[in-house]
């Protein structure tokens, strides 16, 4: 699993590049920018997400990723849905949950509408044995200072189904990075990473209020109450990037937004991930954040990331 076998596709526009891996799960392979201290005619490249090695077979090493037809994990061997429980199995090596949906699991088709735009297409149906027969559409978009980042799924399927949204990205960490983002709570759990409880006191160092630091003890937990807007420092480098994510489906009378934070004690990177579902929403009462999809309708995530200079 290599990028002879697996080639990147670029985009370049307004002084960004972006590199996308749609045989290797619709992945994304890097965003860079030019440096804009760089004054030569070819300057170097900063990543903005941290870059795919070409070589690596894990997914997880891949800059980004969409999560669909559901984000991180569901419990208990399945879930139920209208008095029918649907079993779903792990997808993925030492974990013991289904995790990130199987969109990530299977290639997805390219194409290019416009000079700026590249769209990936998958159709699923019931991959590796889930109920999820459904259509997604990644559609990226680099515009002047950042990237516009789409994810639509589109259930296929004849009984309908609870569906979330999520993206994945991993972003390098300087050792003064730092994650600023407005939430109220955040789920906490045991040795098991699935949520235990919700609670407004953050633990030291946790509170993305105020900027946390992208160092410190293992975060792998979900934010609620996320005001749809985060911002990430790089001070050495004089960068910041920014993300806003409109309400989620407004259509569909879905207005609360959650966020998920994965900062490992150690590596070059972590993770802020946009998403439209607590951790094991499906378990949870009211299922919040899942959107029940019968045939033909659809939701989507969308996410703007700007990225400007650090003042």
């Amino acid at each position: 699993m290599t990028e002879a076998s697996h080639p990147i596709v670029w985009l370049h526009h307004a002084g960004q590049h972006l590199g996308l891996v749609p045989s290797l799960g619709g992945s994304v392979a890097a965003w860079q920018i030019d440096d804009p201290h760089d004054s030569q005619d070819t300057p170097a490249r900063i990543d903005l997400w941290r870059p795919w090695d070409g070589n690596t077979p894990d997914l997880y090493q891949m800059a980004s990723f969409a999560m669909v037809p559901w984000s991180n994990r569901i419990s208990g061997g399945g879930f139920e849905h209208a008095g029918q429980f649907h079993p779903m199995q792990p997808n993925r090596a030492g974990e013991p949950y289904p995790i990130h949906g199987d969109g990530w699991l299977q290639p997805w088709q390219l194409s290019q509408p416009a000079p700026d735009t590249l769209v990936m297409t998958l159709r699923s149906t019931c991959f590796d044995g889930n109920p999820y027969d459904y259509e997604s559409v990644q559609t990226f978009r680099l515009v002047d200072g950042g990237l516009d980042q789409d994810v639509v799924v589109r259930h296929r399927g004849a009984q309908p189904l609870p569906y979330g949204i999520g993206v994945h990205p991993w972003f390098p960490r300087t050792p003064a990075t730092r994650i600023t983002a407005p939430v109220q709570a955040v789920w906490l759990c045991g040795d098991d990473p699935l949520p235990t409880e919700h609670t407004t006191q953050f633990p030291p160092g946790w509170d993305l209020n105020h900027g946390a630091s992208a160092h410190g003890d293992l975060i792998d937990n979900g934010y609620t109450g996320w005001g749809g807007t985060a911002q990430i420092d790089w001070p050495e480098q004089g960068l910041k990037l920014t993300a806003h994510m409109p309400d989620f489906d407004k259509d569909g009378g879905i207005d609360q937004h959650y966020c998920l934070v994965y900062r490992p004690p150690q590596g070059p990177a972590f993770c802020f991930e946009p998403i439209t579902q607590p951790i094991d929403a499906f378990h949870m009462p009211g299922q919040p954040g899942l959107r029940v999809l019968a045939q033909g309708e659809a939701c989507a995530l969308r996410v703007q990331w700007r990225v400007s200079a650090l003042v």
